[in-house]
């Protein structure tokens, strides 16, 4: 059956949602829904910014973010919505957010005129293993009075894969947002005003995915959006299969060489043996440079935490 709705984790459809002026209200809800402000600084407007972060240097890398807008306080917010798994993220989230503070400042101009940036990022799989809860907050404080010192940098992360609530269970605008995020392309009609209660700004959200309401070339550009990850979903998965059948097939050869000198027999089933070695290490090595974090790899090849360990340390 077509779905109504459509998935606000596509990069097209999240950036025609949260990142144009058309539905900015929603942006400022999100935002204040999300982020734990202090002494209720909350957001009352906010103007859009370029979103490509164009190195300062030569050198340095370029970078683009999903939503980067500033409010009326002269605060900044990065808006990103992360769908493939990278253990780089993190790393990242803290390089968008410094290179974005870095960015307000022109020459001549007082530090004291910087402001803060606040990082939040909606993720499709899990980044802390070892944290139970969907929602993080994080923000640096002084180690031993766990005063908060440092304001100008602020990240808030929702891990879609560890809500697991039903809609009969949803009672704060978090758990509502997350539910909108992880399940809206399956929402039914009949369920939406369960959903909503009395936030309407989550009504809005679900109006905003309404594919019935959608101009034809938006619907052009959500298409190729998703045309786009299934393609990179099929080379990924091929080149896996490659890598399996290049290891295996080499270490057949290198097999029957040995068998030359211990007993052709022997020898191959030797080879086999190698050669599934070869190729577990091989896919390793491609799923560790695409970004996959080592349990899984450890899951998806058979290799000890201690192997797949020392791959990461050769290519460091």
């Amino acid at each position: 059956m077509l779905s109504k709705f459509l998935d606000p984790k596509n990069d097209f459809a999240f950036k025609k949602i949260f990142g144009t002026p058309k539905h900015k209200d929603i942006l400022i809800h999100f935002l204040n829904d999300m982020i734990d402000f202090k002494d209720n600084a909350v957001i009352q407007t906010v103007s859009f910014l370029k979103t490509s972060q164009d190195p300062d240097v030569a050198f340095a890398k370029h970078s683009i973010v999903d939503v980067l807008c500033t409010d009326q306080e002269g605060r900044q917010y990065i808006v990103e919505m992360q769908v493939a798994r990278t253990d780089a993220f993190v790393k990242r989230a803290q390089y968008y957010a410094a290179k974005a503070y870095v960015s307000q400042m022109n020459t001549g101009e007082a530090y004291h005129n910087l402001k803060e940036i606040i990082f939040l990022a909606i993720t499709d799989f899990v980044m802390f293993d070892h944290k139970p809860e969907y929602k993080s907050d994080h923000v640096i404080l002084d180690k031993n009075s766990h005063e908060q010192d440092l304001k100008d940098f602020y990240y808030c992360f929702l891990e879609l894969p560890k809500f697991k609530k039903k809609i009969s269970e949803l009672t704060t605008i978090v758990e509502k947002w997350a539910y909108f995020f992880k399940h809206a392309p399956n929402t039914k009609e009949a369920d939406l005003q369960k959903i909503i209660g009395n936030d309407p700004v989550i009504g809005q959200a679900y109006e905003a995915l309404n594919q019935f309401s959608w101009k034809p070339e938006d619907l052009l550009g959500y298409e190729q959006q998703l045309k786009r990850e299934r393609d990179a979903q099929s080379i990924l998965t091929v080149k896996i299969q490659d890598a399996t059948a290049a290891g295996e097939a080499k270490g057949i050869e290198k097999g029957k060489a040995v068998g030359k000198a211990e007993g052709l027999a022997e020898g191959e089933a030797k080879g086999i043996s190698v050669g599934t070695k070869q190729a577990s290490a091989h896919i390793a090595q491609y799923l560790l440079a695409h970004g996959m974090d080592s349990s899984q790899v450890q899951a998806a090849t058979g290799l000890s935490a201690e192997e797949i360990s020392a791959m990461q340390s050769l290519s460091t």
